[in-house]
């Protein structure tokens, strides 16, 4: 469902070639910047942040790359993990919440967010972060697999459940999944759950400091049991951010959208995200964007 929603979010903005934020144009990456592998209903985005706290997000569209950036959208400061965890719109409004932890002071942060396009521009017009939970500090990764949070720190990962109490939104203490080997993992987002009852697994992919791009399938009744499988064992070392989006006519399918600290990027496209192999994945490089602001996995 969460990728259902951003997608939809995604294609009801409005793209542009750049961006004017308080009173600074940054030019987008350039238009057309196609890969026939990559059908052109695929879509998929990532958040970023640049150093001054400013908010954007990175898009690659009907074979096109953008940039987005809305005025006020100034957090004041640059997660160091980031993850949607809900948003809705239309063509004039949105609304939008997010999980961002705290570079120095240990907490993680519920982000709301509120847009309207004003005359033609989007702009934010009510945002607020507030804390959620401590004990978040070097938190490198978060991946959302409603109603649970993974979160990577150091070599472990740990698992969160998302519960109301009293109407209060709040996480449940942290559950050690594993305590080793996770200081490799560069890049983890969550892609799909499947199976039932006892069965029943949430599927995450990622990059390692190998070059494997590796999928996890995570037991969801006991989640110290994790399995994982190899989709590509080389080239993938390289990315700090991946993220998965969604095809309109291919929904069987996936784009995956790599970016680079150096500010290049890649798209693919794997025609079958539930098989398993990575072998059939198409795509590669859409050279240097100029996408240097923190991106994060969605």
């Amino acid at each position: 469902m969460r990728k259902s929603i951003v997608a939809a979010a995604t294609a009801l903005t409005a793209v542009a070639t750049g961006f004017a934020v308080a009173g600074v144009v940054v030019p987008a990456g350039p238009a057309n910047a196609a890969l026939s592998d990559v059908p052109a209903d695929c879509g998929v985005s990532t958040a970023a942040y640049r150093s001054d706290g400013q908010r954007l997000s990175y898009v690659y569209s009907d074979r096109t790359t953008s940039t987005k950036a809305y005025a006020n959208d100034n957090l004041g400061w640059v997660p160091s993990a980031h993850q949607q965890i809900g948003g809705s719109g239309d063509d004039t409004s949105f609304r939008s919440t997010e999980y961002a932890a705290h570079p120095t002071d240990g907490w993680l942060y519920k982000v709301s967010r509120q847009g309207e396009l004003v005359d033609g521009t989007w702009r934010v017009t009510a945002k607020s972060a507030s804390r959620l939970k401590n004990g978040f500090a070097g938190t490198r990764i978060l991946a959302s697999a409603s109603p649970y949070l993974y979160r990577v720190e150091g070599t472990s990962l740990y698992r969160y459940t998302e519960t109301y109490v009293d109407d209060v939104f709040t996480l449940s203490a942290p559950t050690k999944l594993k305590g080793v080997g996770w200081d490799t993992v560069n890049t983890l987002t969550y892609e799909r759950s499947g199976g039932t009852g006892s069965a029943a697994v949430d599927v995450l992919i990622g990059t390692t400091t190998n070059g494997e791009l590796r999928e996890w399938r995570i037991n969801r009744a006991t989640p110290t049991t994790i399995a994982s499988k190899v989709l590509r064992a080389s080239g993938w070392a390289s990315f700090t951010s991946l993220s998965t989006g969604y095809c309109a006519a291919h929904p069987d399918g996936r784009p995956l959208l790599g970016i680079k600290a150096t500010g290049v990027a890649s798209v693919h496209f794997d025609a079958l995200k539930t098989d398993g192999v990575g072998t059939d994945i198409k795509g590669g490089s859409l050279g240097a964007l100029g996408w240097t602001a923190k991106a994060y996995g969605q």
